[in-house]
């Protein structure tokens, strides 16, 4: 198996761009079709537990107001293999400077790279700790 190999992993990071792009615009028709439509796609969320593609996607149209901008502050994209990537980012919030982390998890399907997995969640702490592999 390939780790991180340069065109896959420009391809998903381009997806993630993608992806905090249309979530900037809030367009939900893209953020829909950015998941896997299928009962195993799963998201969690601040207060959400959310299970298939359907759900995920009705949850978006429930969302009362302007989504919570967010600077992207750190992130980590691996691929392993050309079928499958990682994405763990940090962020701030530019309303309230709240700390967050997201995790998701791509895979390419025939039709693209879809997100089957994905982990939101916000630092109650004031401060963050940063660890990191001597490499």
């Amino acid at each position: 198996m390939i780790l991180n190999d340069p065109e896959t992993l420009s391809e998903v990071t381009a997806a993630f761009r993608a992806y905090e792009a249309a979530l900037r615009e809030e367009d939900v028709a893209v953020l829909d079709e950015m998941f896997h439509d299928s009962p195993f796609t799963v998201g969690f969320n601040t207060g959400e537990t959310l299970y298939g593609a359907g759900a995920i996607a009705a949850a978006r149209r429930r969302r009362k107001g302007p989504i919570k901008r967010r600077r992207v502050d750190q992130v980590t994209i691996a691929t392993y293999g050309r079928h499958t990537g990682t994405v763990v980012a940090e962020f701030t919030r530019d309303d309230d400077g709240e700390h967050g982390r997201l995790s998701q998890t791509w895979i390419r399907f025939v039709d693209g790279w879809r997100i089957v997995s994905t982990h939101l969640s916000v630092d109650q702490t004031a401060t963050t700790q940063v660890q990191r592999e001597n490499t």
